[in-house]
């Protein structure tokens, strides 16, 4: 069914800027007021990532990963926004860490655009081969 009234692409546009400008306030006054809400500082790292500030995501995954070291879900969205901000080797840690803890999707992996930077890495592909659980290619002449 067709939109009655439907809204310029244009506006759609601003509607979306202006609700993730008050979803970044909001966690970010939440997790001020609360520091100890872990919740809130998780949102508020998806939310600067979807405003592409990729650099106050990443402020956010550091300070995540450091009260939640053993979660492959922080190690994860950390190997994102070091990979957003073009730190190829650390996010390739971060991710090293991600699956030694339990990740292990490497569809998502392969298709999440926030890892375009490390797609065509030789780490990157040992550690889908890893989650795959495929044997290692012997060396050649074996």
């Amino acid at each position: 069914m067709d939109d009655p009234l439907p809204i310029p692409a244009r506006i759609q546009e601003r509607l979306t800027a202006v609700g993730l400008e008050f979803e970044a306030e909001f966690y970010g006054a939440a997790t001020h007021r609360q520091p100890d809400n872990l919740d809130a500082l998780v949102e508020l790292g998806h939310v600067y990532t979807r405003m592409q500030r990729y650099g106050e995501g990443l402020q956010v995954d550091e300070e995540l990963a450091r009260l939640m070291p053993e979660n492959a879900t922080v190690q994860y969205n950390l190997a994102c926004s070091l990979a957003l901000m073009g730190r190829i080797d650390p996010a390739l840690d971060a991710l090293e860490r991600a699956v030694s803890l339990g990740y292990d999707d490497p569809s998502h992996l392969l298709e999440d655009e926030d890892m375009r930077a490390l797609w065509n890495e030789p780490r990157l592909r040992e550690l889908v081969r890893l989650m795959h659980r495929i044997p290692a290619e012997p060396p050649a002449g074996t």
